[in-house]
């Protein structure tokens, strides 16, 4: 058993399914880290307590199941609900994963693209959410995918693809202010959401080569069978490869590595940072890059099933 004296501590308090909670005791070079997943079942209430209850205990904590917040053009909005999560956290940083996401996911795909063992340029890419995820969007239109950025389908089931940033940007600064305003679950799913399936628009899975994006929105609304496709996520647990192994799926690569069995989301992965950092607060891109690079934080890549 791994020794947790002198360790990190980083809690994960999560909106999502409780089915996924998971707890771990990590070594990263010389420095060691117990990570911890709370799920709360889409329970604010309780997520809320969970925060007060870890302040000034744990050395960072990760909010999973929602983001803080969303950036449209040059103004970032608040979501109403998570706010009232955190107002009453005043000793210990809280976390989204926003601050990583954006550094980790942009450094992969211009990796991939590079290495030129996973086809990035040419590719026809779904990404399913990408107002929260500017920084793999960009990175692949840089590397030369034809990308679809499901946001209107796959958050508001609205059946209209959108094919460039400039268009994304337009439609975000036009809603970003009134969706901030209602219910994350009106239109991200959480708690046993989570392990519901509504199969839905499965043309835009089946017609793009690589589907990459918030797991939780690919789980919930892809079809049955995704033969030879390419998923590009993080998030998985052991459950979760083998539904996609099922599917057809051929590569699966989490932009988080596999750690004891699963990949953690990027709020965890941020908040491990800052408290091996031993920082109060966000941390640059620059110093992300650096700990990444430090510590040896790869991605994972898995090899599921032979392309038919």
């Amino acid at each position: 058993m791994k020794s947790t004296e002198n360790c990190k501590h980083v809690i994960s308090i999560s909106l999502g399914s409780s089915t996924r909670d998971a707890q771990a005791v990590l070594r990263l070079g010389d420095r060691g880290v117990i990570v911890e997943r709370r799920g709360t079942d889409g329970d604010f209430g309780k997520a809320r307590r969970l925060m007060e209850q870890w302040d000034g205990k744990a050395d960072a904590i990760g909010l999973g199941g929602t983001d803080l917040y969303v950036c449209a053009g040059a103004k970032r909005y608040v979501f109403r609900e998570s706010a009232k999560l955190i107002e009453n956290v005043r000793k210990t940083p809280v976390f989204d994963g926003s601050g990583l996401k954006n550094t980790l996911e942009r450094k992969l795909i211009r990796k991939l693209a590079s290495e030129g063992k996973i086809p990035i340029k040419g590719s026809k890419v779904l990404l399913v959410c990408a107002v929260d995820r500017f920084g793999m969007a960009e990175a692949l239109q840089e590397a030369g995918a034809e990308v679809t950025f499901g946001d209107l389908i796959f958050g508001l089931n609205i059946d209209k693809p959108l094919y460039s940033l400039k268009s994304l940007g337009w439609w975000a600064e036009l809603l970003a202010p009134l969706i901030t305003k209602l219910p994350v679950s009106w239109f991200y799913p959480m708690g046993k959401q989570q392990e519901k399936r509504t199969v839905r628009h499965t043309k835009y899975f089946l017609e793009n080569d690589i589907i990459a994006g918030d797991f939780h929105f690919i789980k919930k609304f892809m079809p049955d069978k995704l033969p030879g496709k390419i998923i590009i996520t993080n998030t998985v647990t052991a459950a979760d490869r083998e539904m996609l192994r099922q599917a057809g799926v051929s590569i699966l690569i989490t932009t988080t590595p596999c750690l004891e069995g699963r990949s953690f989301g990027t709020n965890v992965m941020e908040a491990l940072l800052v408290a091996l950092k031993g920082s109060n607060k966000a941390l640059s891109a620059e110093e992300y890059l650096e700990l990444i690079e430090q510590y040896h934080i790869e991605s994972s890549t898995e090899y599921l099933c032979a392309k038919e």
